[in-house]
């Protein structure tokens, strides 16, 4: 079940990260604002961890290694591999990197050379919807993989390990479709749509799985902010606490030269 695949692995962007925390994941996952250069907030709601994202707005998926070894990040955009464009598997290529490497995949990947750009839009206008499958549009996902190391002797996984990952991932394949119907799908209004081409150039390695099974599975939804506020998730915007025409004690600017008497 463990076999050698080439996959991608990521050529720019990189950054040195500070030193791991027992806290962090294996890899840590976030999605910037390419159009304004904000790391969008994320918010604890209804089951699941959400960023608000404004159409139109470019967006990449930053991906932080935390670790001191290599691992393979399986990037999984409205349910569609970022780099096939298949239905997204735990078990298909994905982007390797180094120890301590950040990096941003800023779109769907056309070749070793070029992405199709991340941007919310509308639904019906995201790259899942059009091309037949909207049932997870709204949802940005990692699956994470170690590395097979050589070993002297056979050293198997104990058993109560395997067996907590197992129920463990299990918990994760059943979270989308709990949330799902706890938010209803048909109200998503926004997805990823397939944007302009840019150059972000990336070469192969081969990289062995330590097992089939991922060692973190980790997922984010977005939606509008109007849409997250109506569902109690995103804080609603302060309301002015003075009417527009009423004497205000701070209106703003300096002081003036009195008028000549």
């Amino acid at each position: 079940m463990i076999r050698s695949l080439l996959l991608l692995v990521t050529a720019l962007f990189s950054a040195t990260a500070c030193g791991p925390l027992s806290a962090r994941p294996l890899v840590q996952v976030a999605v910037i604002d390419r159009d304004d250069g904000d790391w969008l907030p994320q918010y604890r709601g209804r089951g699941d961890t959400w960023v608000p994202g404004i159409p139109g707005h470019r967006y990449a998926v930053r991906l932080t290694n935390t670790s001191a070894e290599r691992v393979l990040v399986v990037l999984s955009v409205d349910g569609v591999n970022a780099v096939s464009g298949e239905d997204a598997d735990p078990s298909q290529a994905g982007y390797v990197l180094a120890p301590w490497q950040s990096t941003e995949i800023a779109g769907w990947r056309k070749s070793l050379e070029d992405v199709a750009q991340f941007y919310f839009t509308d639904l019906p206008d995201s790259y899942a919807a059009r091309t037949g499958r909207p049932d997870n549009v709204g949802v940005i996902g990692i699956a994470v993989f170690r590395e097979r190391r050589p070993v002297a002797a056979p050293a198997p996984m104990p058993f109560y390990r395997d067996s907590e990952r197992r129920e463990a991932n299990a918990a994760a394949e059943a979270a989308p479709a709990d949330s799902a119907r706890a938010y209803g799908q048909a109200k998503q209004s926004i997805g990823t749509g397939h944007g302009a081409r840019e150059w972000s150039p990336v070469g192969r390695t081969e990289f062995v799985r330590a097992g089939s099974r991922p060692a973190q599975l980790t997922q984010l939804r977005y939606d509008a902010p109007d849409r997250l506020a109506a569902l109690g998730i995103l804080p609603r915007p302060d309301r002015r606490w003075a009417r527009e025409d009423a004497p205000q004690a701070f209106p703003g600017g300096f002081v003036a030269d009195p008028p000549n008497w």
